[in-house]
């Protein structure tokens, strides 16, 4: 066991922070430095990894990606609270993180530190962490340090994170991080309660508050006054907020609005608001587009010592409002009981909670305090919950993205959480007695100090069922390792996911490393689970579940269960386990994200409502007449390249294979709704006869021919039927708002996008039948010379529908018809 650490003692003396002496200013780390090997260059021009970080890029946007990337983070405190933040850090892709701490692990580490390991125990915190967080992502540099803190060390970092540590450091520290322009997240737990602070400056800079899609509608008035009004057509709500910016563009009359900066506006309804004064403005005439304008946002911090006087708090629960302030001179009382003595109050001792209730009194200099609150803060001070520290050490890590991207609004400047709801409701001083929680020498230690010795064997018999092992998965496999869930003799854990691990995978399933890709997802979840605690009796499967594999997961294995939690990425999966967790009476934890969103239900039977009891309200669905004429957004692209896909290479091919192996595909094809009928009987005509290759030149000669239809001719008919100049009923050009006038492109086989598209879509069609395709690029295009395409007529009587009440009514038309056949 190595020495160094403990003859590392910390130079505070009061509030004073220790000044160091003859170092450089330099960072002092260890030798043991994990190098970048990732990136092509440095700072700002680095290239981001698009294949890892491509759903994190969905949620921040390039800008703040590459901010991150030149920012420099030290993480104090290397329990399990710091290294949940760490392991964030390096995950989201900050250009290096410093791990400090001068202490070794102890056993009571092992409750939440999902890294240390039992030979660990006696080594310094952050070497033994160190090579284990660095495997995460290998473009993070990311090194370890014992040194005590001083301002030397401080200064190269843009963000400090203080973890589990004393009121004296974070005084110190918040005085030099503010006066310097270090940004400073401090965080703390203590058993089931959690504490957070942000101080990132005199005046922090916002871009964007909410990371969501600026909202935009089209305009059908614009009043002159002082303020002008503005009316949106009656489709749908704007969706604005009073205090909103927007723009103006393609109003025509009061073309002024089209040349001014961002308004801010005033909501009066849900298709109205106000701007400024339009009375000198040109008469409204028709169309126009409003969009919202994200605004930068000024925020002033206060510095620590500041805060903690008049301290400003988030409250993230309304049902508790009034326990953030009783916590905050709780947790100031807590400090100055460890200063004292040197050691938090000991499990559900009464003398020392009473004495750290009088301490809070005397901060509270006469104001109320809830002393059973704080005297449950005391009891547990000890606790050490590896889902606390997950849930704070989340918030903090993005807390530090936020403050070095600039993007979504942090938390002004306190936040304090409790979940005392997992306490007994009845007989709780029976039940939890000092005796019950007193330390055992466990890994477990940390937990049995908050729910006694009786809950954790308890917790080990348990028998759960983890469906999926993406991101929520592995979070709920690591801390069921933590807590010693499915541990003991009579315990188990069962993970099943059918999918092999990608590359984007690893930016947020953290269980996972490179050299897995390609592998089973359980196989691998369970086996780094197990790594993190060997008692884990978990197995893992790989079989979906649903109808189909009910003689796997069948009647013993559900009787057999204690629980289930759900890790799913689809709602069809979420309600067969439900209706499965009903039918056998069994706890269901139901969860789920998407992007910053995240929503968790705990079903309980006889107790809660299933998660089936109620139903999300509908997604907005794409109009089926602007998704085939009338594009207009990344959405509509998207969804149409999809079925363009579908439709070509997937449909038909599944048409056919039934109509040749089924011999009532024509009865059941007749009897489906509206023109299906119609339009399947000549796909497969079209595939077995008129448009069937031989060989590979039919091939390009099709794709070549599919090309100018999509992209030259449908967009000419669409013209013929809607000229540029057509107006509507009210007035308005038709090609206004969101509809833009298209323009017919010319094929140009010198074009590499144009031949990329022939080549890609021949191959394609070449392989639906069997035939050989190629990748000569030269030979295609001496093929397409010769491609005859014949000259784009218009068609009359063709309908072309503006609305789905149109296309529905047509539908139905057809419909009645075909029933007659």
């Amino acid at each position: 066991m190595s020495s160094s650490p403990l003859s590392k003692k910390r130079r505070i003396s009061g509030s004073e922070p220790p000044t160091g002496s003859s170092r450089a200013p330099a960072p002092a780390v260890s030798p043991s430095v994990i190098p970048t090997n990732g990136m092509a260059k440095n700072g700002a021009e680095a290239e981001i990894d698009e294949g890892l970080y491509s759903r994190q890029l969905y949620v921040l946007g390039h800008e703040a990606m590459k901010r991150m990337q030149t920012s420099n983070v030290l993480v104090s405190g290397l329990r399990g609270l710091g290294v949940e933040v760490a392991k964030n850090l390096v995950l989201g892709g900050v250009k290096s993180v410093t791990l400090h701490d001068p202490h070794p692990a102890a056993w009571t580490d092992l409750a939440s530190q999902f890294y240390l390991r039992e030979e660990d125990v006696g080594q310094s915190r952050a070497e033994a962490t160190l090579p284990r967080l660095a495997e995460l992502n290998s473009y993070v540099a990311v090194t370890s340090t014992r040194e005590p803190l001083s301002q030397e060390l401080l200064a190269p970092f843009q963000v400090v994170v203080l973890t589990n540590s004393p009121l004296e450091e974070q005084l110190w520290v918040g005085d030099f991080c503010h006066s310097h322009g270090i940004k400073l997240v401090v965080a703390d737990t203590r058993g089931l309660f959690g504490q957070l602070f942000c101080d990132f400056g005199d005046d922090m800079v916002v871009t964007d508050p909410n990371g969501e899609q600026p909202l935009s509608a089209m305009v059908s008035m614009v009043t002159k006054g002082c303020p002008g009004e503005v009316t949106c057509l009656d489709e749908a709500r704007h969706g604005f907020e009073t205090g909103d910016f927007v723009t103006f563009t393609e109003v025509e009359g009061m073309e002024e609005l089209n040349r001014c900066g961002p308004v801010e506006i005033r909501v009066l309804g849900p298709y109205t608001f106000s701007i400024g004064d339009t009375s000198g403005f040109g008469d409204y005439v028709q169309g126009g587009i409003v969009t919202q304008v994200k605004m930068p946002k000024h925020i002033h911090f206060k510095r620590f010592r500041d805060a903690l006087a008049e301290p400003e708090m988030m409250v993230m629960d309304f049902g508790k409002a009034e326990r953030p302030s009783m916590l905050h001179l709780g947790w100031q009382g807590l400090h100055h009981f460890m200063r004292q003595h040197g050691h938090p109050p000991r499990p559900r001792h009464q003398g020392d909670a009473a004495e750290v209730v009088a301490l809070a009194r005397e901060v509270a200099a006469g104001a109320e305090l809830d002393e059973e609150l704080v005297r449950e803060l005391a009891f547990q001070a000890t606790g050490d919950l590896a889902p606390v520290n997950a849930f704070i050490g989340g918030l903090a890590a993005q807390e530090v993205m936020k403050a070095v991207s600039g993007k979504f609004t942090p938390i002004t400047q306190w936040l304090y959480f409790d979940a005392l709801e997992c306490l007994p409701e009845e007989d709780r001083d029976l039940l939890l007695t000092e005796e019950q929680c007193r330390p055992r020498n466990s890994r477990y230690d940390g937990q049995i100090a908050v729910f006694g010795a009786e809950l954790q064997a308890k917790l080990g018999a348990q028998k759960y069922f983890v469906v999926g092992a993406g991101a929520i998965g592995c979070e709920l496999l690591k801390n069921f390792a933590m807590v010693g869930l499915g541990c003991g003799p009579d315990g188990s854990v069962t993970v099943t996911d059918m999918d092999t691990i990608e590359k984007s995978n690893l930016n947020r399933q953290f269980l996972f490393r490179p050299w897995d890709v390609t592998k089973l997802k359980s196989e691998r979840a369970a086996a780094a689970a197990r790594e993190m605690n060997p008692a884990l009796r978990v197995s893992s499967r790989t079989d979906r579940v649903g109808p189909d594999t009910e003689r796997v997961f069948d009647d013993e294995f559900f009787e057999g269960l204690d629980g289930v939690a759900n890790a799913l990425d689809n709602v069809d999966a979420r309600l067969y386990m439900d209706r499965r967790c009903v039918y056998y009476r069994k706890p269901l934890l139901e969860s789920g994200t998407l992007g910053t969103k995240g929503n968790v239900q705990v079903v309980i039977p006889f107790l809660s409502e299933s998660y089936s009891s109620s139903q999300d309200p509908p997604e907005k669905a794409i109009p089926i007449c602007t998704l085939k004429n009338f594009p207009n957004a990344i959405e509509h692209t998207l969804q149409w390249a999809r079925d363009e896909f579908e439709g070509l290479f997937k449909q038909p091919a599944e048409n056919v294979n039934q109509y040749l192996m089924d011999p009532k595909f024509l009865e059941r094809t007749l009897r489906l709704a509206g023109t299906q009928p119609l339009e399947v009987l000549e796909a497969v005509q079209r595939s077995l006869v008129s448009d069937r290759p031989r060989a590979w030149p039919d091939c390009v000669a099709w794709a070549c021919r599919h090309w100018h239809r999509q992209y030259k001719n449908n967009i000419l008919q669409l013209l013929h039927n809607f000229p540029p100049e057509q107006r509507t009923n009210s007035g308005t050009l038709f090609w206004s708002g969101p509809k833009r006038c298209p323009h017919p492109l010319d094929f140009d086989p010198n074009n590499p996008l144009h031949l990329d598209y022939v080549m890609a879509a021949a191959n394609l069609f070449a392989q639906s039948y069997g035939i050989a395709g190629s990748r000569d690029r030269a030979a295609v295009a001496e093929l397409l010379r010769h491609v005859h395409v014949p000259p784009f007529e218009p068609r009359a009587g063709v309908r072309i529908h503006v609305s789905d009440q149109e296309l529905q009514s047509a539908n139905a038309t057809l419909g009645e018809g075909l029933g007659g056949m």
